[in-house]
């Protein structure tokens, strides 16, 4: 669909661009340079929409805003009755101001490590901000991390200082400060340290911020961010101001109609992802780069984050492929209590195929959806699709969607309902996204093109190698001198296996670690099954497994939620999940998914048998990480006999 709308340089910035714009204003995006080798792509770049960062730094972003426009909302804090308050860019700087002269008065120095540990809040972005503003480098903690992984961060990082979102986190810690000999400072924001910083930083000078600023750019070392540490301890990602700046700028220009709204409604989003977690702090970088309203959700209940997008109405959202398949399902499971789950298919089916049309359209294969597909789509939006809209707070037009692949089905409902989804791959590593769909040229499961400045390889062995600004430097290693580079050559190895299309859009297949080799010799990636089977209204995790064995098998876990409502629908006892996972009516249904799954693959790649877990799995248990991946290890471990007993073992 042709979106037409004019571009404004960014602080730091000329108005170079890769974007060419038509006589009437709308843009023509500049297609990926291929590169083949015997016949298949192998590797794809895009030139960058705004050139790299010369000086400057993450810490001049709040003072330029209120430069430039005092008055501007740029974020939104809760008061103290729970309504949403704005705050001005003027207000915002002049708060980082304060509580960095606070952090300079507690004798911090340029280049010291402070760690945050909280869920994601104002005080969070405040903090980051107001760290870089004093010239020190921040460390997210998530704050579900055990005690052992938080020393860990703590002690590898070398933090002087960490801040705490209650008493009770810090607390925890107490044992362990003996083994924590450099860190000097303990702040809790629940107990009001953030305000205490500001007070404390009273006597010191404006210009000695000032001055802290001026030494940083866009080399300058601005987080250690840690890995979730999958396949064994967090390593940390040494990322720069430029890295963030180089990914933040292009993003923010690529995806115009999400940064910039063209209509009367100002753009923002509420941001529930954790800021422990490169994905969300990239965007709230970005929101506070391009002056986005930004609120912060700190939790993930149901309930809470319901009522908080119904009272912030955001514009855009930024999510996992799991919460747009809660939102899915529960939205049919309501639909099915009422007696209407036939129209509610028949809804999803009519968005499914609109959403295609309109992706055809743009790819110039298709004449964009019909009459009487359009007719048939306002016919069920005020039935349907409102309602998915509105459990979203209402005016969401588009959500940023990353950690995993969504699947072209969901992606293509979305799309019909009124929301576009742009997909996007990337890792610590790489400052979050590594490619994104681009708004002109949307395809449906893949994770789009590479992000203007960056370039995409697919090695020999199908591995996915990378490289572009927002490429970190290296892994934090004190032991080595501080930073280690990571790839000596520029092309950074992601550990993920995918492949690029004969346009140059990138579909990721598994990760390197994870392909299972069976016994007969076939090689597979497990992920397709498992992203699959994971969108199943009924199933919460799939583990998928026959590395070295004579066929493939998965492990099973149940959503609550899902079960709930089937235990409703069919008449069936509130049991608990564990007296559940040998009810025939269940594994019926179960199977049936599986059956389905399996039409994705070969026959040697098919599931041939499932275990339904009595229990799912959680970071508690040491079977997730922060971000919810799955670790193989721990599972394969703690499941051993059920795995075994699919084997015959």
């Amino acid at each position: 669909m042709p979106i037409s709308y004019s571009s404004s340089p960014l602080p730091h910035q000329t108005s170079a661009s890769s974007l060419e714009y038509d006589p009437d204003g709308g843009p023509v995006l500049v297609e990926p340079e291929i590169r083949r080798l015997d016949g298949e792509v192998r590797e794809a770049a895009v030139p960058p929409l705004v050139p790299p960062v010369s000086h400057g730094s993450l810490a001049d972003l709040p003072f330029e805003n209120a430069a430039v426009a005092p008055e501007h909302p740029v974020l939104s804090r809760r008061d103290g009755d729970g309504r949403w308050a704005d705050v001005t860019a003027a207000e915002f700087a002049a708060q980082v101001l304060a509580v960095a002269k606070g952090m300079i008065a507690e004798g911090l120095a340029p280049g010291d490590r402070i760690a945050i540990m909280a869920r994601t809040s104002y005080e969070w972005t405040l903090l980051d901000f107001a760290a870089w503003a004093a010239g020190l480098v921040t460390v997210p903690v998530y704050p579900t991390s055990s005690v052992f992984q938080i020393r860990w961060i703590l002690q590898d990082s070398g933090a002087v200082a960490l801040a705490t979102e209650t008493a009770g986190q810090a607390a925890a810690l107490g044992p362990e400060l003996p083994h924590l000999p450099g860190l000097r400072h303990l702040w809790v924001i629940d107990k009001g340290h953030v305000d205490r910083l500001a007070e404390l930083g009273e006597p010191v000078p404006d210009q000695e911020v000032d001055v802290r600023r001026g030494m940083l750019g866009p080399d300058t070392l601005a987080t250690v961010v840690y890995t979730s540490g999958t396949t064994g301890r967090p390593k940390g990602c040494a990322l720069t101001h430029g890295n963030f700046l180089a990914e933040v700028d292009n993003a923010i220009e690529l995806l115009y109609p999400v940064f910039k709204a063209r209509t009367s409604e100002e753009a923002s989003t509420l941001l529930f992802l954790p800021l422990s977690h490169v994905f969300g702090r990239m965007v709230a970088v970005a929101c506070v780069r391009a002056r986005v309203r930004l609120g912060h959700a700190p939790s993930l209940k149901s309930e809470d984050l319901l009522a908080d997008l119904a009272a912030f109405r955001p514009t855009f959202l930024l999510a996992i492929p799991y919460m747009l398949e809660k939102v899915y399902n529960g939205a049919r499971a309501t639909a099915e209590r009422g007696g209407r789950a036939p129209a509610f298919d028949r809804a999803a089916k009519i968005a499914r195929r609109y959403g295609e049309a309109v992706e055809a359209r743009a790819s110039g294969t298709g004449p964009g959806p019909s009459t009487s597909l359009k007719a048939s789509r306002a016919f069920y939006d005020p039935l349907v699709y409102r309602r998915i809209r509105n459990a979203l707070g209402g005016r969401v037009r588009y959500v940023i969607c990353g950690g995993s692949p969504l699947g072209r089905d969901l992606a293509a409902f979305y799309a019909g309902a009124g929301i576009d989804v742009y997909e996007g791959y990337g890792l610590s590593e790489t400052t979050g996204a590594a490619t994104v769909t681009p708004p002109l040229k949307p395809r449906l499961g893949t994770v789009g093109w590479p992000l203007p400045g960056t370039r995409v390889r697919i090695a020999a062995d199908g591995e996915i190698l990378l490289a572009g600004g927002q490429v970190f430097r290296g892994y934090w290693d004190p032991y080595r001198g501080g930073v280690v580079p990571a790839s000596p050559d520029g092309w950074f190895p992601t550990g993920d296996i995918g492949r690029l299309d004969d346009e140059g859009y990138l579909v990721i297949t598994g990760r390197k670690k994870e392909i299972l080799i069976t016994a007969g010799g076939k090689n597979m990636a497990p992920a397709p099954l498992e992203n699959w089977l994971r969108s199943h209204p009924l199933i919460s995790h799939c583990l998928v497994l026959g590395d070295r064995r004579p066929y493939i098998t998965a492990l099973i876990t149940l959503d609550a939620d899902g079960i709930a409502h089937w235990r409703q629908m069919n008449g069936k006892h509130p049991v608990p999940p564990e007296l559940l996972v040998d009810d025939e009516d269940l594994r019926a249904v179960l199977q049936r998914a599986v059956d389905e799954a399996n039409k994705l693959v070969s026959r040697p790649e098919s599931i041939r048998r499932f275990t339904v877990l009595p229990t799912d799995f959680t970071e508690t248990a040491g079977h997730l990480t922060p971000s919810m991946k799955v670790r193989r290890e721990a599972i394969l471990r703690d499941f051993a006999r059920e795995v075994d007993a699919m084997y015959g073992g």
